[in-house]
């Protein structure tokens, strides 16, 4: 273990003591990569980080180019298209209706408009006037509101209550136009959370999605931020909420991996506790979300965000192989969980990145034994 931490010192800039570092920030830094030291992602075929896509958990070139084409052109008729085409139930889409929401959302934060230039994200608001009864245009119009509410507004101010509000009329509108959708009902989680709806109010919404897509794991984790213990419920409810969702989880289903989004929703802000990550409560939740990621489909929407946050707990449990094996799955994109939380998602993921391979090849590891 000396020349472990010997080597994963060198990563470091100051004073550093790896059990009570801060959750969102590792205080961990890295020495420049030109160093002789530095673990050399390249070994691996790992991405540099400036080149990181910091947009998407995991591949989706379909989405990339018509973003593309959406905001080069300004015209949301690809947009229109992909959706339209893309399976109402899925995961695939409801991560779609967010990238064209948070596209537009951030298009707007960028270019406000004024007298003499149109806003950002125009061509959403165009999507809407020429497309009213879209139901993909509906349900990105609603996504763009609840972001605009978290992004530009603090949680129990009248302006984000407004624009909240007008985010659960524009679930209901999107509700209409396709009745076996669930998406506006997993935007509305968001605006349950926001608005602090009742439990029976909550419930209720739950059910509505659990009558039409009952595995979606994008809505389980949507709806664990309302049991959670900083919105309105308590760490006992979110808890039992993951771990009914694990229980009742079909063969192959992420959902098995809920447990260990609940426990990473309650870490302490500074852990104190010698042996933390190796606790009982965290090993399980890490056993049932690596059972989940090897039953998963390869091509299941949501395993690159179970593996993202699976690679924040491995290295934080000194468990550097199976980091690793992690680790050649998701690199090149970390838009996703721990890392987003993060100002610079690209920088956490890099530093956790180089903790795993100094960590693997100080127990012998190499690019040579590393499994594909």
């Amino acid at each position: 273990m000396e020349i472990l931490w010997g080597l994963m010192a060198l990563l470091m800039i100051g004073m550093v003591v790896w059990p009570i570092v801060a959750r969102r920030r590792a205080g961990i830094q890295q020495v420049h990569a030109g160093h002789p030291d530095a673990a050399d992602p390249a070994n691996y075929g790992f991405v540099r980080q400036e080149l990181l896509d910091v947009r998407m958990p995991g591949p989706d070139q379909d989405l990339l180019d018509v973003l593309d084409v959406v905001q080069r052109t300004q015209d949301y008729r690809a947009a229109q298209q992909l959706l339209a085409g893309t399976e109402a139930d899925g995961e695939v889409r409801w991560q779609r209706v967010q990238a064209f929401a948070g596209a537009a959302s951030l298009e707007l934060a960028q270019r406000p408009g004024g007298v003499s230039d149109s806003p950002g994200g125009q061509w959403l608001r165009v999507w809407r006037t020429e497309a009213p009864k879209d139901a993909g245009g509906a349900a990105v119009h609603a996504e763009f509101l609840v972001q605009q509410a978290w992004r530009t507004a603090t949680p129990g101010t009248d302006e984000f209550r407004i624009i909240m509000e007008e985010a659960r009329s524009a679930c209901a509108d999107a509700a209409l136009l396709a009745p076996g959708d669930p998406i506006p009902y997993i935007i509305e989680l968001s605006v349950a959370r926001g608005l602090g709806y009742p439990r029976e109010e909550f419930e209720q919404l739950w059910l509505r999605i659990l009558d039409r897509a009952p595995a979606h794991m994008g809505a389980h984790l949507a709806a664990l931020h309302y049991w959670c213990e900083k919105w309105h419920g308590s760490r006992e409810q979110a808890y039992a909420f993951a771990e009914a969702a694990a229980a009742r989880a079909p063969q192959g289903s992420l959902l098995a991996a809920m447990p260990l989004f609940a426990v990473f929703e309650h870490l302490p802000e500074v852990i104190v506790v010698q042996g933390f990550y190796e606790s009982e409560v965290v090993t399980k939740a890490m056993h049932g979300a690596l059972y989940a990621v090897h039953s998963a489909r390869p091509d299941d929407p949501m395993l690159a965000h179970v593996r993202h946050l699976l690679i924040f707990f491995l290295v934080r449990a000194e468990r550097w192989a199976e980091a690793m094996n992690q680790l050649v799955h998701v690199d090149g994109h970390v838009g996703a969980l721990p890392w987003t939380l993060a100002s610079e998602p690209a920088s956490d993921y890099a530093i956790y990145r180089a903790l795993a391979v100094a960590g693997y090849e100080a127990n012998g590891g190499s690019p040579a034994t590393l499994l594909h």
